[in-house]
């Protein structure tokens, strides 16, 4: 019985353990060069995927920071067409990284990866 249980607890630690991101080691923050109608549509593609709406980002996004915040704004209704007021939902935080030559956009809020297709990026 005890066998059991301890083949149990490890396979459990190593479900847990595998389930967790890791940073490989030659990540680096970095900034996006050159942008092109491409690589707009690559990263425009990518933020939306992660925030699971369509999101407004700046042509230039990325170009001079390796950060991207991502703001809620409220949606207009019939009754509120404009909305005004504080949003109090916490802002996403999206960065950059350049690992093994690939631009990688990592969501800090589960450090997940999303590959950016046809962009080039350098150690910011």
């Amino acid at each position: 019985m005890n066998d059991r249980f301890h083949e149990l607890l490890v396979v459990g630690a190593l479900l847990l353990t595998g389930c967790q991101t890791v940073a490989p080691e030659n990540e680096v923050a970095a900034r996006i060069i050159d942008p092109d109608d491409a690589s707009r549509a690559a990263l425009q593609d990518t933020v939306n995927t992660i925030m699971g709406t369509d999101v407004t980002i700046a042509a230039d996004a990325l170009t001079n920071s390796s950060f991207l915040t991502i703001e809620n704004r409220p949606r207009p209704t019939m009754e509120n067409p404009v909305p005004m007021g504080r949003d109090y939902q916490r802002p996403v935080s999206l960065r950059l990284v350049i690992t093994d030559g690939e631009c990688i956009l990592v969501d800090d809020r589960n450090d997940a990866r999303y590959l950016l297709r046809d962009t080039r990026c350098v150690a910011h």
